[in-house]
């Protein structure tokens, strides 16, 4: 449990959307996707092997057919739809919101981990280890509604940008990713996120990038109350932990919110591993896949040793039972909609 809730609380250290119209297109002319559905993917057994079970899902001849009702995709997101590193991009966040607030607490200036924060003291500020780090995001989440809430982290998206690859946030995600995305919308797959994030933070800018509806976004969450004026019922956030979403967490967020099994699965660290093994273990045919950050030059390479998206478990696991491992470096031609 300390564990996984270090993870949430480091969580909180182009296709873009696709129009309804397009998916509507795409399933009026099946032969658009037979071009090439993952462009930005490059030919070998990773590509053959994702292309060959959604072929045979769909073909009701083919004794690897699955209904549409029980087309379920689950994606974590950090490290497997957008960026991850130098450090989670919600903590990034709620250490912007620090020094946004810090004019209306001149207390903060001596007191820990605030001061950590204003003096941009990484270093001294993950020495006060979980509890500091708790204490940033309970007090830059909470007492605010949800509206207002997202409200600024879309403000906050709109204008920061990432610290090394100088574009926004929201360009930091993977076109292959994306595609794959696409791709199972258009055979009728229904495409769920399923992440240790803050649930929020992340409806605040998924439905719009990733084209997937807010009720189909699944994260973890803080306690929240309901709040009644004479002009509005609104819902805020409390600062205390809820649920964690992360772990074993993630099978038991898909049967409570989805209530079905997923086919395909796809994560990037050993987070993500409980998440795999329920997709695994299917009456249905199934596809686990993780995301194997390899590639130092176009974006990073680390998994067993990373304090961020350790890939260890897993790795080992997927090897052992066949499952997929993308290889980013050598499987995307691409991996952002702007190389």
């Amino acid at each position: 449990m300390k564990k996984s809730l270090i993870a949430f609380v480091f969580l909180a250290f182009a296709f873009g959307c696709q129009e309804q119209k397009s998916d509507e297109k795409a399933k009026e002319d099946p032969s658009a996707q037979k071009t090439d559905p993952l462009p930005s993917w490059n030919e070998g057994e990773n590509k053959k092997r994702i292309i060959q079970f959604v072929e045979n899902a769909i073909d009701e001849k083919n004794k690897n057919f699955i209904p549409i009702e029980k087309r379920i995709a689950t994606f974590d997101n950090d490290g497997t739809l957008w960026a991850e590193q130098p450090a989670y991009f919600q903590l990034i966040f709620a250490l912007g919101q620090i020094h946004k607030m810090a004019a209306d607490h001149p207390e903060w200036k001596d007191e820990a981990p605030f001061k950590h924060v204003l003096n941009n003291d990484m270093e001294s500020l993950m020495k006060e280890g979980e509890s500091g780090l708790l204490k940033i995001v309970m007090t830059t989440h909470s007492d605010v509604t949800v509206e207002e809430f997202q409200k600024q982290v879309k403000e906050w998206l709109k204008i920061t940008k990432h610290p090394t690859h100088n574009v926004l946030f929201t360009d930091m995600t993977y076109l292959p990713m994306q595609e794959l995305i696409d791709y199972l919308k258009v055979n009728e797959f229904k495409v769920y996120i399923v992440s240790g994030g803050g649930v929020d933070f992340m409806r605040a800018w998924a439905p719009e990038v990733y084209g997937i509806p807010t009720e189909q976004i699944i994260g973890s969450t803080m306690k929240s109350e309901l709040t009644k004026t004479d002009s509005s019922v609104q819902v805020t956030k409390v600062a205390e932990l809820e649920f964690i979403d992360d772990k074993e967490g993630k099978p038991i967020s898909i049967q409570k919110f989805i209530g079905k099994k997923p086919v395909i699965a796809v994560g990037n660290s050993d987070g993500d591993l409980a998440m795999l093994q329920f997709c695994d273990d299917n009456e249905l045919p199934s596809l686990p896949i993780y995301i194997h950050h390899t590639d130092e030059e176009r974006e990073w390479a680390y998994d067993r040793e990373s304090h961020i998206g350790k890939l260890d478990k897993g790795l080992e696991e997927a090897t052992a039972k066949g499952w997929i491992v993308t290889d980013m470096k050598s499987d995307w031609k691409k991996i952002w909609k702007w190389e």
